[in-house]
C-alpha cells in the first residue's frame, strides 16, 4: 500500500490534477493521497498560500481585501469547473472568508489553501475526506504530538479504503488549527504513511528526484536514485529543498521508503530514500549542496583548552541571546562559531559584550561573507584520500578554504569559503567527483 503527497506545482489548476488521477488509478496500492494548495501555474503566477496570507493581512489591518478574495475565489472555481464537478466550492469559500473576517487566527487562514483543495480532490477521485484536524494533533506549545496523532490517524484510516488528508494543518488542544512550517505537507505525507503501515511513501512534485547538485549552478547534474535517511539530512541541511528536511521522522521511525517522483514525468524512477543503501551507484560522494548567508565568531585565547567550561560560557552567550549556531570548529587556543546571518542581526554588539564578559578572550572577532558547502556520501568512509581530492580541486579553481569541519558519521565534508567564490566551488568539486 501507499500514500501519495502531491505539492503544490502538481495541483496548480484542473490539467495537472487530472494527471494526479491518472497516476493514482494507474497503481490499485495508492490508497491515500495527501494534497497541498495549488502552486504557481505560471512564472509570474502568485500560489494560494501566498494570497492567503495577502488576505489575512490585508482583514487585519483593515485593508481592501475583495480583489485578494477575488482572485482566490476564482482560482478554486476555476479548478471545479474544470475537473466537471458540482461541489458547492463557493459556500466553502464563504465560510473561509467570514471564518476570517471573524478574527480567525493566521494558522487558519493559511492552511484553507490545502483543505479546500482536498475537498475537490477528494470529490474527483471519489475518496473519504479527512480534515487533518481532526486526526494530527499539536500540543499547546505547538509541538507536534507524535503518539497521539498515530493512534488516532490509523483508527480513522481504518474505515477509509482511500482517502485524501489535506497536509501542512492539524489542531491544537483547544481546537485551533496550527500548521508545520511551509513545506510542512511533506511531513503530513509522512505522518500518514507512518499511521497507514504504508510500504512506500511517495512524493510527487515537479522534478525527478534529487540531483547531485543545484542545476542552477551544474549544468545537467546526475540524479541521485538513492539516498539513506542520514545523507538526506545532510544534504537538505544545507539546502537541497526537493523535500523538508523534517518529513523523514515519521517514516525514519516505521523504516518506509520515500520515493520522489515527478508528476509531469511519471516514468520516471526518481530517488528512493532509504534507511540504509549498501551501495552507491559506482560514486564515491551522493551529492553537493550549500548555503550562502553564515559569519563566523572567531574567539582567541591563549591556554583555551586548559580553561575548564569556556565551552560552556561561549554557549552561554549565545542561548543568553536567544542564537542558536551552526558549526563549532576549534583549535588549541582558538574557538570559532559558525552562525547564520539572521541569527546574529541585530544580536551582534550584545553578543560580544556577553563574550567578553564571561570568557575574557585575548581576541574577539566576526567576520561575514561565508558561505558553507556539503560535500555527502556513504562512499566516502571506504574510500582514502577524498578529502585530498576535495581540497585540491578547490584549490587549482583559486577558491581559499576559511573553514572545514566533517561529521564524526564521516559521510560529509563541510567546508566554508567566501560567497563570492560559492558557484566555484560547488562546479570545481562536482567536476573532480562526478564528471
Amino acid at each position: 500500500m501507499k500514500v501519495c503527497k502531491f505539492g503544490g506545482s502538481s495541483l496548480a489548476n484542473a490539467e495537472q490534477i487530472k494527471k494526479i488521477k491518472q497516476i493514482v488509478e494507474l497503481d490499485s496500492e495508492r490508497k491515500y493521497v495527501v494534497p497541498s494548495a495549488p502552486g504557481k501555474r505560471t512564472n509570474d503566477d502568485i500560489k494560494v498560500t501566498d494570497l492567503l496570507i495577502a488576505f489575512h493581512s490585508a482583514v487585519t489591518n483593515g485593508e481592501d481585501y475583495t480583489a485578494i478574495y477575488s482572485d482566490l475565489s476564482e482560482r478554486y472555481v476555476q479548478i471545479r469547473d474544470g475537473l466537471g464537478l458540482d461541489t458547492d466550492i463557493e459556500t466553502h469559500l464563504a465560510n473561509v472568508k467570514a471564518d476570517v473576517l471573524n478574527s480567525a487566527g493566521y494558522d487558519y487562514t493559511i492552511s484553507r489553501g490545502e483543505f479546500l483543495n482536498g475537498l475537490l480532490i477528494a470529490d474527483y477521485l471519489g475518496y473519504d475526506f479527512i480534515d487533518a484536524a481532526d486526526v494530527i494533533f499539536f500540543d499547546s506549545d505547538g509541538e507536534y504530538k507524535s503518539e497521539k496523532t498515530r493512534t488516532v490517524l490509523r483508527g480513522r484510516l481504518s474505515h477509509s479504503k482511500t482517502a485524501v488528508v489535506p497536509g501542512f494543518y492539524g489542531s491544537m488542544p483547544n481546537g485551533k488549527v496550527k500548521t508545520f512550517s511551509r513545506g510542512g505537507t511533506d511531513i503530513t505525507g509522512a505522518i500518514v504513511a507512518r499511521a497507514a503501515r504504508a510500504e512506500v511513501y511517495e512524493n510527487w512534485t515537479d522534478v525527478s528526484g534529487f540531483l547531485m547538485a543545484d542545476p542552477r549552478i551544474v549544468d545537467n547534474p546526475q540524479p541521485i536514485k538513492k539516498l539513506s535517511y542520514r545523507e538526506l539530512r545532510e544534504l537538505a541541511y544545507m539546502g537541497a529543498t526537493v523535500l523538508h528536511e523534517d518529513a523523514i521522522f515519521p517514516v525514519f521511525k516505521a523504516n518506509i521508503p520515500i520515493n520522489i517522483k515527478n508528476t509531469n514525468q511519471p516514468d520516471d524512477e526518481g530517488t528512493f530514500i532509504l534507511p540504509k543503501v549498501d551501495n552507491n551507484d559506482g560514486h564515491i560522494i551522493t551529492g553537493i549542496a550549500g548555503r550562502k548567508g553564515f559569519s563566523v565568531l572567531a574567539i582567541e585565547k591563549t591556554k583555551m583548552n586548559a580553561e575548564i567550561g569556556f565551552g560552556r560560557k561561549v554557549l552561554s552567550a549565545l542561548e543568553n541571546n536567544g542564537m542558536s549556531f551552526e558549526h563549532m570548529p576549534s583549535g588549541v587556543d582558538t574557538l570559532s562559531i559558525v552562525l547564520a546571518n539572521s541569527e546574529i542581526e541585530g544580536k551582534q554588539p550584545q553578543l560580544l559584550d556577553d563574550v567578553y564578559n564571561q570568557c575574557e578572550p585575548d581576541s574577539l572577532e566576526v567576520f561575514k561573507g561565508l558561505a558553507l558547502i556539503a560535500t555527502v556520501g556513504r562512499g566516502m568512509i571506504h574510500n582514502i584520500g577524498v578529502a585530498a581530492r576535495l581540497f585540491a580541486a578547490l584549490a587549482k579553481s583559486g577558491v581559499n578554504i576559511r573553514m572545514i569541519d566533517q561529521g564524526s558519521s564521516e559521510i560529509n565534508i563541510i567546508v566554508g569559503i567566501d560567497e563570492e567564490d560559492f558557484e566555484v566551488a560547488i562546479k570545481a568539486i562536482y567536476s573532480e567527483f562526478c564528471s
